[in-house]
């Protein structure tokens, strides 16, 4: 390795105080969860920190904690004649201009795409556009840390992504159905797919936008919601999910506070790179608030990771390789098992 690339290396960022975002959206405890749904889409964000007195960390109103909130008044409405659910189809909504990869491209240079267009995942199709997979951020974590212990040369796409086509649907499916299967699953986006090619994809942030547009303008959905969830029990509805989101809701309030995640993981701001990494890696989470004691200080993402360390992975002194030692960013200490 060149001495360059060392001192580039040695100059990067060690600690969570070094890489976190600072400037948060947050939410007040008693913050309508209507109006917590509404920050996340108009942020474009997939999760916000809820927080009390003092800058006090409570927990997190997720994503996936929106859109069983949505899911349940929208079938209420739906149900009521209230709203037109069932006639809304995945393909009404669904993106069409997507940001695609092709499956023998270095892993490496996909994650700049993602990086570059600000997107946790993205398809990876064959040269005639048939869908093969998915490419993610999560995958994106285990091509770093191989790189880095490794020191393998950049494998393809084909390698990490992930080619579950129980995710794969037409596009004829209802709002409701779609809404239910993110719920059930720990799917973030469903490609859409006729006769073996990809033509759009549907996100949880496209349900979502879907769902508030129907019930924005029912009068009574805030006393729906409350009358359906002591009805339903909304802990039945979301199914733990690969952002470690798991339903864990009061179900006698509406208060952005009564639906947050109170056991989302936590880290302080002299957690090393190493450790932001291996956590990433290991479990479902895709952001990780930092505290100073109780109070919250910042947050990092799986982005803000691949950020840091990508711009030294590409500058490789040999092309088709990549080298780096997260030992040479982090304290020193043993190397972990990466299984």
């Amino acid at each position: 390795m060149s001495d360059f690339l060392m001192e580039r290396m040695i100059d990067r960022p060690k600690l969570a105080h070094d890489i976190m975002v600072t400037r948060l959206v947050t939410l007040h405890p008693r913050t309508h969860v209507f109006d917590g749904v509404a920050a996340l889409l108009r942020h474009r964000i997939t999760g916000a920190p809820v927080i009390g007195e003092r800058h006090r960390y409570l927990g997190m109103l997720s994503e996936k904690s929106c859109l069983t909130v949505l899911t349940v008044t929208a079938r209420a409405a739906d149900e009521q004649g209230l709203a037109r659910s069932r006639r809304t189809r995945a393909s009404d909504f669904m993106a069409k201009r997507l940001v695609t990869l092709q499956a023998g491209m270095s892993a490496l240079d996909a994650i700049g795409l993602l990086l570059k267009n600000r997107i946790s995942g993205a398809p990876v199709v064959d040269a005639d556009g048939r869908f093969l997979g998915v490419f993610s951020e999560k995958f994106s974590m285990e091509v770093l840390l191989g790189l880095a212990y490794d020191q393998l040369p950049a494998a393809p796409v084909e390698a990490f992504m992930n080619a579950d086509f129980g995710r794969v649907i037409d596009g004829s499916e209802p709002l409701l159905e779609i809404a239910q299967r993110f719920l059930d699953t720990p799917y973030r986006r469903l490609p859409v797919v006729r006769d073996g090619t990809l033509v759009g994809q549907v996100s949880r942030r496209d349900v979502l936008t879907a769902e508030h547009h129907l019930t924005s303008a029912l009068d009574g959905r805030r006393s729906i919601l409350r009358e359906r969830s002591s009805e339903l029990g909304l802990e039945d509805l979301a199914a733990p999910d690969e952002d470690g989101e798991s339903a864990d809701f009061e179900l006698d309030s509406t208060d952005a506070s009564a639906f947050m995640d109170r056991k989302a993981r936590t880290i302080f701001e002299d957690t090393d790179l190493l450790t932001i990494a291996r956590i990433f890696k290991s479990t479902p989470y895709r952001r990780l608030p930092v505290l100073r004691g109780r109070r919250l200080v910042g947050q990092i993402s799986r982005r803000d990771v691949l950020a840091a360390t990508h711009g030294l992975l590409v500058q490789a002194p040999q092309p088709g390789q990549a080298l780096l030692y997260l030992s040479a960013v982090v304290d020193s200490g043993e190397r972990p098992s990466l299984s």
